[in-house]
């Protein structure tokens, strides 16, 4: 997507990045995700990989706070994963952004475009104009009207854009792409097509990847979404419940929750009431999206990522409640991995690196 800040003339808000190789950076309230990857054929390697935790109170609601801090962390783990990319992709929140679909002559020129796209922004953002950072990307003609073409515009406050700015460069890095993460999930779930019925094409497929905090249900017809929701629940809300049933603290919670060494009650009074809320949430999120809109087709298939797709049987328990084929999703499953990158453990971690993986794609738009 090709978005011009007037703002912010350094940055491109989804831009393509034009081949020049770059790191996916997922920035959350838990860790900072780092990748960077390379063509190898037809497919990808990994080259770098390097996880961080988040430093406390440095990021509150999705919103950074301290990005000296995050720029620190950011710099911990380049060091750690020996990337050699000197700019990144970053991204926003879904609940972060506003996209609208418009409808504009077909007859315009490009530069005509862009004015009108400018002139009439401010019908579709609430927010004063000199207050944001927006752009747009032309996605064909209008079904509607065979003289028209459907745009879609992206907006955010330029605050958000900013915090991440400041980040990445605190880290000494460049930041060239300001992406929306629905955005960047959507371009990583290409990478899961060896999974999907008929590699998703003509098919109907959920998605859920779940977080420390926020876990994301979409649906894709096609490989594209057309439909997300974001809601409040994540892998650590188990963690607090380790951390509140055996007086441990959230580190070592934590460290437990991955390494295992937990008694024998775990399992039936810990770790299967989770495993109910998870396919809870799944349950109803699959209800809101048939809910949703007319014609709406039950997906053929779920794939389960994030931290908590590593809990064993998590999918096949989620497959046989829901009643749709569940499997743990694996964006690395195609891939070559570096020396460097195995050592790093990126392939235990690869069902959590959905975001990362889809911004540092955007080398190659």
């Amino acid at each position: 997507m090709k978005l011009a800040l007037p703002q912010l003339p350094q940055l491109n808000f989804s831009l393509g990045s034009r081949n020049r190789p770059l790191v996916g950076l997922d920035i959350t309230t838990s860790s900072i995700k780092l990748i960077e990857l390379t063509k190898s054929g037809d497919g990808y390697r990994v080259e770098a990989y390097a996880a961080e935790p988040t430093p406390h109170s440095a990021i509150n609601e999705k919103a950074i706070v301290d990005a000296e801090a995050v720029g620190e962390a950011i710099k911990r783990a380049i060091k750690r994963s020996g990337a050699r990319a000197k700019e990144a992709a970053v991204a926003i929140s879904g609940d972060a952004a506003i996209t609208k679909l418009i409808q504009m002559p077909l007859a315009l020129s490009a530069r005509d475009l862009e004015a009108q796209v400018e002139l009439q922004a401010d019908q579709y953002i609430p927010f004063p104009m000199e207050e944001v950072s927006y752009d747009f990307e032309v996605i064909g003609p209008s079904e509607k009207d065979p003289e028209m073409q459907d745009v879609l515009l992206v907006a955010t406050r330029t605050e958000n854009v900013d915090q991440r700015q400041a980040a990445v460069t605190a880290a000494g890095l460049g930041a060239r792409i300001v992406d929306v993460e629905a955005f960047a999930l959507e371009n990583a779930c290409r990478l899961m097509t060896h999974q999907m019925p008929d590699g998703g094409i003509g098919r109907t497929v959920a998605v859920v990847d779940f977080g420390a905090s926020t876990t994301t249900f979409s649906v894709l017809r096609d490989l594209r979404v057309i439909y997300t929701r974001d809601f409040a629940f994540g892998g650590q809300q188990l963690t607090e419940e380790i951390m509140r049933t055996y007086g441990l603290s959230m580190e070592e919670a934590g460290r437990a929750k991955k390494e295992g060494g937990l008694p024998s009650n775990y399992q039936p009074e810990v770790l299967d009431p989770f495993i109910d809320d998870m396919t809870q949430q799944v349950s109803r999120s699959l209800q809101f999206y048939l809910a949703s809109g007319s014609g709406r087709e039950q997906p053929e298939q779920i794939l389960v990522c994030g931290g908590c797709a590593n809990i064993p049987g998590v999918a096949e328990v989620i497959a046989s409640r829901v009643g749709i084929a569940a499997e743990k999703g694996d964006p690395l499953g195609q891939m070559k991995l570096s020396s460097k990158a195995k050592a790093m453990g990126v392939k235990k971690d690869a069902t959590a690196l959905l975001t990362a993986c889809g911004l540092a794609l955007r080398s190659f738009d």
